[in-house]
Protein backbone atom coordinates (compact mmCIF):
# COMPACT_ATOMS: atom_id res chain seq x y z
CA UNK A 1 0.00 0.00 0.00
CA UNK A 2 1.13 3.52 -0.82
CA UNK A 3 -0.22 6.58 1.01
CA UNK A 4 0.42 10.21 0.07
CA UNK A 5 -0.64 13.18 2.19
CA UNK A 6 -2.49 15.66 -0.04
CA UNK A 7 -3.83 17.97 2.69
CA UNK A 8 -2.67 18.53 6.26
CA UNK A 9 -2.19 21.49 8.58
CA UNK A 10 1.56 21.25 7.93
CA UNK A 11 3.88 21.10 4.93
CA UNK A 12 7.47 19.90 4.84
CA UNK A 13 10.37 22.36 4.71
CA UNK A 14 11.59 22.83 1.12
CA UNK A 15 8.53 21.05 -0.28
CA UNK A 16 6.51 23.60 -2.24
CA UNK A 17 2.97 22.59 -1.41
CA UNK A 18 0.13 24.39 0.35
CA UNK A 19 -1.36 23.39 3.69
CA UNK A 20 -4.70 24.14 5.38
CA UNK A 21 -6.51 23.02 8.55
CA UNK A 22 -7.96 19.92 6.93
CA UNK A 23 -7.01 16.42 5.83
CA UNK A 24 -6.89 14.38 2.64
CA UNK A 25 -4.94 11.19 1.91
CA UNK A 26 -4.43 9.47 -1.46
CA UNK A 27 -4.03 5.70 -1.07
CA UNK A 28 -3.10 3.00 -3.59
CA UNK A 29 -3.72 -0.68 -2.89
CA UNK A 30 -3.24 -2.82 -5.96
CA UNK A 31 -5.53 -1.45 -8.68
CA UNK A 32 -7.65 0.53 -6.19
CA UNK A 33 -6.97 4.27 -6.00
CA UNK A 34 -8.63 5.68 -2.91
CA UNK A 35 -9.15 9.21 -1.64
CA UNK A 36 -9.77 9.55 2.11
CA UNK A 37 -11.44 12.93 2.73
CA UNK A 38 -11.17 16.09 0.65
CA UNK A 39 -9.83 18.73 3.03
CA UNK A 40 -11.42 22.16 3.32
CA UNK A 41 -11.13 23.47 -0.25
CA UNK A 42 -9.78 22.56 -3.70
CA UNK A 43 -6.30 22.25 -2.21
CA UNK A 44 -6.27 18.45 -2.50
CA UNK A 45 -6.58 18.83 -6.29
CA UNK A 46 -3.84 21.45 -6.52
CA UNK A 47 -1.40 19.47 -4.39
CA UNK A 48 -2.21 16.21 -6.21
CA UNK A 49 -1.37 17.90 -9.52
CA UNK A 50 2.00 19.07 -8.13
CA UNK A 51 2.67 15.55 -6.88
CA UNK A 52 1.85 14.02 -10.27
CA UNK A 53 -1.20 12.16 -8.94
CA UNK A 54 -4.06 11.66 -11.41
CA UNK A 55 -7.26 11.97 -9.39
CA UNK A 56 -9.36 11.21 -12.48
CA UNK A 57 -8.29 7.58 -11.98
CA UNK A 58 -9.88 7.33 -8.53
CA UNK A 59 -11.88 4.16 -7.88
CA UNK A 60 -13.08 4.93 -4.32
CA UNK A 61 -13.67 8.02 -2.17
CA UNK A 62 -14.08 7.52 1.57
CA UNK A 63 -15.34 10.26 3.88
CA UNK A 64 -14.29 9.76 7.50
CA UNK A 65 -16.98 12.07 8.92
CA UNK A 66 -19.08 15.11 8.02
CA UNK A 67 -17.09 18.10 9.28
CA UNK A 68 -16.22 20.70 6.66
CA UNK A 69 -12.44 20.38 7.06
CA UNK A 70 -12.88 16.87 5.61
CA UNK A 71 -15.81 17.45 3.21
CA UNK A 72 -15.14 21.03 2.07
CA UNK A 73 -13.47 19.79 -1.10
CA UNK A 74 -16.47 17.75 -2.24
CA UNK A 75 -17.95 20.51 -4.46
CA UNK A 76 -14.61 20.67 -6.30
CA UNK A 77 -14.48 16.88 -6.62
CA UNK A 78 -17.96 16.88 -8.17
CA UNK A 79 -17.11 19.78 -10.48
CA UNK A 80 -13.78 18.59 -11.87
CA UNK A 81 -14.10 14.80 -12.15
CA UNK A 82 -16.35 12.15 -13.64
CA UNK A 83 -17.95 11.06 -10.39
CA UNK A 84 -19.68 8.09 -12.03
CA UNK A 85 -16.26 6.43 -12.25
CA UNK A 86 -15.83 5.93 -8.49
CA UNK A 87 -17.81 4.81 -5.47
CA UNK A 88 -18.23 7.01 -2.36
CA UNK A 89 -18.22 5.16 0.97
CA UNK A 90 -19.20 6.70 4.29
CA UNK A 91 -21.52 6.45 7.31
CA UNK A 92 -25.26 7.28 6.90
CA UNK A 93 -24.96 10.35 9.18
CA UNK A 94 -22.09 11.99 7.29
CA UNK A 95 -24.19 14.40 5.21
CA UNK A 96 -26.53 15.52 8.02
CA UNK A 97 -26.61 19.30 8.43
CA UNK A 98 -24.32 20.42 11.28
CA UNK A 99 -24.35 23.83 12.96
CA UNK A 100 -22.45 25.82 15.54
CA UNK A 101 -24.97 28.56 16.17
CA UNK A 102 -25.48 30.22 12.79
CA UNK A 103 -22.30 28.69 11.37
CA UNK A 104 -22.61 25.62 9.16
CA UNK A 105 -19.90 23.12 10.14
CA UNK A 106 -20.91 20.09 8.10
CA UNK A 107 -20.64 18.99 4.49
CA UNK A 108 -21.34 21.68 1.88
CA UNK A 109 -22.84 18.93 -0.30
CA UNK A 110 -26.10 17.21 0.67
CA UNK A 111 -26.79 13.49 0.63
CA UNK A 112 -29.34 14.06 -2.14
CA UNK A 113 -26.71 15.69 -4.36
CA UNK A 114 -24.21 12.94 -3.62
CA UNK A 115 -26.81 10.32 -4.59
CA UNK A 116 -27.57 12.17 -7.83
CA UNK A 117 -23.94 12.58 -8.87
CA UNK A 118 -22.06 9.63 -7.39
CA UNK A 119 -22.42 5.95 -6.57
CA UNK A 120 -23.00 6.49 -2.86
CA UNK A 121 -22.67 3.60 -0.40
CA UNK A 122 -23.71 4.40 3.18
CA UNK A 123 -22.92 1.87 5.88
CA UNK A 124 -22.62 1.59 9.67
CA UNK A 125 -20.95 -1.79 9.19
CA UNK A 126 -17.38 -2.52 8.08
CA UNK A 127 -16.87 -2.70 4.31
CA UNK A 128 -13.85 -4.16 2.52
CA UNK A 129 -12.96 -1.57 -0.12
CA UNK A 130 -9.80 -3.15 -1.58
CA UNK A 131 -7.75 -6.32 -1.21
CA UNK A 132 -6.23 -5.13 2.07
CA UNK A 133 -8.21 -2.05 3.18
CA UNK A 134 -11.44 -1.99 5.22
CA UNK A 135 -13.74 0.90 6.11
CA UNK A 136 -14.67 0.39 9.77
CA UNK A 137 -18.14 1.94 9.82
CA UNK A 138 -19.52 3.05 13.21
CA UNK A 139 -17.00 2.68 16.01
CA UNK A 140 -18.24 1.21 19.33
CA UNK A 141 -17.11 2.91 22.55
CA UNK A 142 -15.13 0.42 24.64
CA UNK A 143 -12.58 2.58 26.49
CA UNK A 144 -14.03 4.27 29.58
CA UNK A 145 -11.71 7.28 29.22
CA UNK A 146 -12.79 7.91 25.60
CA UNK A 147 -16.44 8.87 25.57
CA UNK A 148 -17.82 10.53 22.45
CA UNK A 149 -17.57 14.34 22.61
CA UNK A 150 -20.60 16.56 22.04
CA UNK A 151 -19.78 19.00 19.24
CA UNK A 152 -22.29 21.48 17.83
CA UNK A 153 -25.74 20.29 16.69
CA UNK A 154 -27.02 17.93 13.98
CA UNK A 155 -30.28 18.27 12.05
CA UNK A 156 -32.74 15.38 12.32
CA UNK A 157 -36.40 15.00 11.25
CA UNK A 158 -37.29 15.93 14.86
CA UNK A 159 -35.14 19.09 14.80
CA UNK A 160 -31.60 19.93 15.92
CA UNK A 161 -30.00 17.63 18.50
CA UNK A 162 -26.55 17.51 20.13
CA UNK A 163 -24.04 16.04 17.70
CA UNK A 164 -21.86 13.23 19.04
CA UNK A 165 -20.32 12.61 15.59
CA UNK A 166 -21.52 9.02 15.46
CA UNK A 167 -20.38 8.81 11.84
CA UNK A 168 -16.68 9.22 12.66
CA UNK A 169 -14.81 6.26 11.17
CA UNK A 170 -11.41 5.11 9.91
CA UNK A 171 -9.66 2.73 7.54
CA UNK A 172 -7.62 -0.36 8.35
CA UNK A 173 -4.83 -1.67 6.11
CA UNK A 174 -4.22 -5.37 6.79
CA UNK A 175 -0.93 -7.20 6.27
CA UNK A 176 0.17 -10.71 7.26
CA UNK A 177 2.13 -9.26 10.20
CA UNK A 178 -0.53 -6.90 11.52
CA UNK A 179 -2.72 -3.87 10.80
CA UNK A 180 -2.31 -0.14 10.24
CA UNK A 181 -4.94 2.43 11.24
CA UNK A 182 -5.69 5.42 8.96
CA UNK A 183 -7.87 8.05 10.63
CA UNK A 184 -9.54 11.35 9.78
CA UNK A 185 -10.10 13.05 13.15
CA UNK A 186 -10.72 10.16 15.59
CA UNK A 187 -13.74 11.83 17.18
CA UNK A 188 -14.77 8.29 18.15
CA UNK A 189 -11.53 8.07 20.15
CA UNK A 190 -8.25 6.83 18.72
CA UNK A 191 -8.11 4.01 21.30
CA UNK A 192 -11.71 2.98 20.61
CA UNK A 193 -10.79 2.82 16.91
CA UNK A 194 -7.70 0.73 17.64
CA UNK A 195 -9.60 -1.62 19.97
CA UNK A 196 -12.37 -2.17 17.40
CA UNK A 197 -9.89 -2.79 14.58
CA UNK A 198 -7.95 -5.27 16.70
CA UNK A 199 -11.18 -7.07 17.64
CA UNK A 200 -12.19 -7.38 13.97
CA UNK A 201 -8.84 -8.48 12.56
CA UNK A 202 -7.31 -10.37 15.51
CA UNK A 203 -3.90 -8.93 14.66
CA UNK A 204 -1.48 -6.52 16.37
CA UNK A 205 -1.54 -2.83 15.46
CA UNK A 206 1.70 -1.86 13.72
CA UNK A 207 1.12 1.82 13.02
CA UNK A 208 -1.27 4.78 12.93
CA UNK A 209 -1.53 7.83 10.67
CA UNK A 210 -4.13 10.58 10.94
CA UNK A 211 -5.76 13.03 13.33
CA UNK A 212 -6.44 12.22 16.98
CA UNK A 213 -8.43 15.36 17.87
CA UNK A 214 -6.33 15.90 20.99
CA UNK A 215 -5.25 19.44 21.80
CA UNK A 216 -3.84 19.31 25.32
CA UNK A 217 -2.06 16.97 27.69
CA UNK A 218 -4.62 15.80 30.20
CA UNK A 219 -5.70 12.55 31.84
CA UNK A 220 -7.23 11.25 28.62
CA UNK A 221 -4.01 11.95 26.70
CA UNK A 222 -1.94 10.20 29.36
CA UNK A 223 -4.21 7.13 29.22
CA UNK A 224 -4.06 7.19 25.41
CA UNK A 225 -0.27 7.12 25.45
CA UNK A 226 -0.34 4.27 27.98
CA UNK A 227 -2.76 2.37 25.72
CA UNK A 228 -0.44 2.83 22.71
CA UNK A 229 2.58 1.66 24.69
CA UNK A 230 0.75 -1.41 26.01
CA UNK A 231 -0.32 -2.30 22.45
CA UNK A 232 3.31 -2.11 21.31
CA UNK A 233 2.49 0.20 18.39
CA UNK A 234 5.77 1.26 16.79
CA UNK A 235 4.93 3.57 13.87
CA UNK A 236 3.25 6.85 14.83
CA UNK A 237 2.15 9.56 12.39
CA UNK A 238 -0.26 11.80 14.39
CA UNK A 239 -1.26 14.88 12.41
CA UNK A 240 -3.98 17.40 11.49
CA UNK A 241 -5.93 17.93 14.75
CA UNK A 242 -3.22 16.60 17.09
CA UNK A 243 -1.36 19.33 18.99
CA UNK A 244 2.40 19.67 19.32
CA UNK A 245 2.07 19.14 23.10
CA UNK A 246 0.42 15.74 22.57
CA UNK A 247 2.86 14.71 19.82
CA UNK A 248 5.80 15.66 22.04
CA UNK A 249 4.43 13.60 24.92
CA UNK A 250 3.86 10.58 22.66
CA UNK A 251 7.40 10.98 21.30
CA UNK A 252 8.81 10.44 24.79
CA UNK A 253 7.35 6.91 24.71
CA UNK A 254 7.01 6.03 21.01
CA UNK A 255 9.01 7.89 18.31
CA UNK A 256 6.68 10.16 16.31
CA UNK A 257 7.27 10.70 12.59
CA UNK A 258 6.77 14.13 11.05
CA UNK A 259 3.70 14.50 8.82
CA UNK A 260 3.05 17.14 6.19
CA UNK A 261 1.72 17.61 2.68
CA UNK A 262 3.86 15.53 0.34
CA UNK A 263 4.66 12.75 2.80
CA UNK A 264 4.70 9.32 1.12
CA UNK A 265 4.47 6.08 3.07
CA UNK A 266 4.68 2.49 1.84
CA UNK A 267 3.46 -0.28 4.12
Amino acid sequence: MKLTVLVDNNTFIDKYFYGEPGLSFYIEDGTEKILLDTGYSNLFIRNAKKLGIDLSALTKVVISHGHDDHTGGLPHLLEHFDTSSFEVITHPDTFAEKRRGDLLTGSPVSEETMREKTRLHLSKDPIKISDHITFLGQIPITQEFEQRPEMDTRKTPEGYVPDFILEDSALVFETDAGIYIITGCSHAGICNICAYAKELFKKPILGIIGGWHMKKMDERAEKTIRFMKNEGISEMYPCHCTSFAVKAAVHQVIPVHEVGVGLKIEW
